[in-house]
């Protein structure tokens, strides 16, 4: 495996990333990890690393560039949920808009297009939590790009604001795939149906699921919350959906 650390830069200054890709084999159709609120951290690049093992180039953002490099103990991982390091955490979070990582994913894009290694075509996008409104926001601000993204117990997919991702379900050509948990106090009753009915309006291809017995933040190995089985299954719709889309 070939990891490099990379400066991309953006409209909002250069922006760190990680990209893994196979020794041999290339070029590699490229897939977009967006980190969930916990940030860049070596969890995420097991799993960056287990896209690049299906034959993609995944590239891992910084999408807390902003603010500096910042960074939360894995050791505290879900110890961390006391009140001043939820804080932090969310106080990052709120730090990003919409508009700001759809500015950041340009900058993804244009250095994709630079880069030898990957392969010319369409893009596939996966993410967790906080960036499942990413995957759908990229789908609809970038259609002639993203073909496939997988969006996990995303939060903030339909809000009630004019940046709302399920509102973009008119400029998506790419296909969908959305898995929820079965409790989940971050997604409102109201998420599912309403972005099932902007994607059937608009005729799009998705697959929905809630997960039997799952809570937020189920996908995580290193989470109390972890299910292997739902994990699993997630992961072989994700590749299933990259195999059919990228190629």
């Amino acid at each position: 495996m070939i990891e490099i650390t990379v400066d991309i830069p953006t409209d909002d200054g250069p922006m760190s990333a990680y990209t893994f890709h196979k020794e041999s084999g290339g070029p590699f159709p490229a897939v977009v990890l967006y980190m969930d609120a916990s940030g860049l951290r070596e969890e995420l690049k097991n799993m960056s690393r287990r896209i690049a093992g299906e034959g993609y180039f995944c590239i891992l953002p910084d999408l807390y560039h902003r603010l500096g490099t910042i960074r939360f103990d894995p050791e505290r991982r879900d110890a961390n949920r006391d009140e001043a390091m939820m804080t932090v955490v969310t106080a990052c979070r709120l730090s990003l808009s919409n508009a700001g990582v759809m500015r950041d994913t340009k900058g993804i894009l244009d250095f994709l297009e630079k880069t030898g290694e990957v392969k010319k075509g369409p893009k596939g996008c996966i993410g967790y939590c906080m960036s499942g409104q990413y995957i759908v926001s990229a789908l609809g601000v970038y259609p002639e790009h993203f073909s496939a993204g997988a969006s996990l117990y995303g939060v903030d997919i339909v809000t009630d604001e004019s940046d709302s991702p399920h509102l973009l379900a008119d400029r998506m050509k790419g296909e969908l795939y959305m898995g929820f948990a079965e409790v989940d106090h971050l997604v409102p009753d109201d998420v599912i149906p309403d972005i099932k009915g902007a994607l059937e309006k608009h005729k799009l291809t998705y697959q929905c699921k809630v997960f039997p017995g799952t809570r937020h933040g189920f996908c995580f190995e290193e989470r109390a919350v972890y299910n292997r089985a739902a994990a699993e299954e997630v992961w072989g719709r994700s590749f299933d959906l990259f195999a059919r889309r990228l190629s």
